[in-house]
């Protein structure tokens, strides 16, 4: 076949179907409803639940959560000096020595006062000017509960925004996968392949990659299976998913009896309706963390009789091998049979018992 009529088999406007379960960038494409008692759910996992939101919602809960615990001891603080008597005019600081008066808490004048001590209390500041006195227990009581309660909210709040500046899905954003999936013959085998890459000098320790096929499949019941899944065998060599990740790496799928894509040509490709998704999986070396990056492919992102081009070289100059980011998502176009994986293997194995019929 001319090379020209290969390009009718490329990714383009062939098909507009984009239904997809994850997104290129990794986002899965998935929108809950009708969930009884969501709220209370969500609220049950409050820890998460502010990890996992947007960074505005944290913030405005980290600021409330220290402005309402000020304003709601300040309360309590204004209540135990209204009760005990030390708002009376003859019972305030200025007057308090002639009067021979005690408070419950020295120099508090208004709740203002009142306010100005809750945040001293809360946070150990101890500017010297107030303080509490032996006159009152529940001041005391109250002065206690208040300097363990600022503990646990400092405690709480920093956790979450610490969790939620050190969790593994920002390190994801450096971790790249190729715009599209190539299918080409190597070792007399057609096979699908995808390139992934990391641009941190930090690398991903124990990284492993799998890949599943999500399409629809009708069991022998009648069963329509919308969304089913199946494992693919993926690797650097198409027989396991671990790597060693120090430089872009092409994942190979090799399709053969067990690949689901054994009985599809270039054709077919165009017609069937799938999604590939692919799945990177390792350990932060920075951070100990486990991260996962996602992306997924589509028919019309497969590019059938393509290979990818090489991007790592030696440099003598540099002393080392380097890189090029641009050729990341670059590919050739190769000679590659149409025909499916299945056809190529009878075509071989006809050839196999020509040769040994002849000899």
């Amino acid at each position: 076949m001319d090379r020209n009529q290969w390009s009718r088999y490329r990714a383009g406007p062939t098909r507009k179907f984009r239904r997809r379960a994850v997104l290129k960038n990794g986002d899965c494409n998935v929108l809950q409803s009708r969930i009884s008692r969501r709220s209370l759910r969500f609220l049950q996992d409050i820890f998460t639940t502010l990890v996992d939101t947007q960074w505005r919602w944290t913030l405005l809960c980290f600021i409330l959560s220290f402005l309402l615990s000020w304003l709601g001891f300040a309360m309590i603080w204004w209540l135990i000096a209204f009760t005990h008597g030390d708002f009376e005019e003859h019972h305030l600081p200025p007057f308090q020595i002639e009067n021979n008066w005690t408070p419950c808490v020295y120099n508090i004048f208004s709740f203002t006062s009142c306010f100005l001590f809750s945040i001293e209390t809360q946070h150990t500041i101890g500017y010297g000017s107030r303080s509490t006195t032996e006159e009152c227990p529940e001041a005391i009581f109250i002065m206690c509960i208040q300097s363990i309660a600022g503990v646990m909210i400092q405690a709480f709040m920093v956790g979450i925004v610490f969790a939620k500046m050190t969790r593994p899905k920002q390190r994801t954003q450096t971790l790249l996968f190729s715009r599209n999936a190539v299918i080409y013959q190597r070792d007399g085998e057609l096979c699908l392949m995808f390139r992934v890459g990391d641009m941190r000098k930090s690398h991903i320790i124990g990284a492993s990659v799998r890949a599943q096929i999500i399409r629809s499949r009708t069991t022998k019941e009648g069963e329509i299976l919308s969304q089913h899944q199946q494992e693919l065998v993926v690797g650097t060599d198409g027989e396991n998913g671990d790597l060693f990740f120090i430089w872009p790496t092409t994942i190979i799928h090799r399709i053969n009896e067990s690949s689901p894509f054994f009985d599809m040509s270039a054709e077919d490709m165009l017609t069937e309706r799938f999604e590939v998704v692919l799945i990177l999986e390792g350990t932060i070396e920075s951070t100990g963390q486990t991260t996962q990056a996602r992306s997924s492919y589509l028919p019309q992102e497969i590019l059938w009789g393509h290979r990818f081009d090489p991007m790592v070289s030696y440099s003598k100059e540099r002393q080392g091998y380097e890189v090029d980011y641009s050729l990341f998502n670059s590919t050739t176009q190769v000679d590659t049979p149409l025909c499916s994986g299945k056809d190529l293997a009878e075509f071989y194995k006809a050839q196999d018992d020509l040769r040994h019929g002849t000899e």
